[in-house]
């Protein structure tokens, strides 16, 4: 078995780089939270402290959920905390490798992403069919050190503020 890679994501974001507003999601898009969740269960997860306090349901369930905190009196239920990315990195990586998982998914927030943009391998994005008020964006990428190889459009359904179009991004 090959070494499991690093991914960004599944994160969402609008036409205007807007991936969070107020410690949460500035939509409720239900198709895509079904999409995030097959893409991420059963592999580890690591995200930041905001991200963490996000979550309505916590740990989540099925995944190793690692979350990066330098608050050293923070203990969250049933996830394991790491000071550094490379630790939770190392750790992510020996699980998925137990696991038979191919991939570790970041799924936020800005700082994390920012730090896994140079090492990630693959990034699963919704792009989000409007332009929504937000605290927090995407961080920027270099879009030509990537190919798209998937690309599916999702027509607002049921449960949902926005119609997306979830792409899966490669490495060049």
């Amino acid at each position: 078995m090959t070494l499991p890679i690093l991914t960004v994501g599944p994160l969402a974001r609008s036409r205007n780089g807007v991936i969070g507003r107020n410690g949460g999601l500035p939509w409720r898009i239900k198709s895509d939270l079904a999409l995030f969740k097959s893409l991420t269960l059963f592999k580890p997860i690591i995200m930041g402290r905001k991200t963490w306090d996000s979550l309505p349901i916590k740990p989540l369930p099925g995944r190793m959920n690692i979350v990066l905190s330098r608050d050293g009196s923070f203990e969250p239920n049933k996830a394991l905390v790491c000071e550094t990315f490379n630790e939770a990195v190392d750790i992510a990586r020996e699980q998925a490798e137990e696991d038979g998982a191919e991939e570790i998914c970041v799924i936020g927030g800005y700082a994390l992403f920012e730090l896994a943009l140079p090492r990630a391998r693959r990034i699963y994005i919704s792009e989000i069919d409007a332009e929504v008020e937000g605290d927090v964006t995407m961080p920027p990428f270099d879009e030509t050190q990537w190919r798209e190889v998937r690309r599916e459009v999702h027509e607002k359904a049921e449960g949902d503020d926005y119609g997306f179009t979830f792409r899966v991004l490669e490495r060049v």
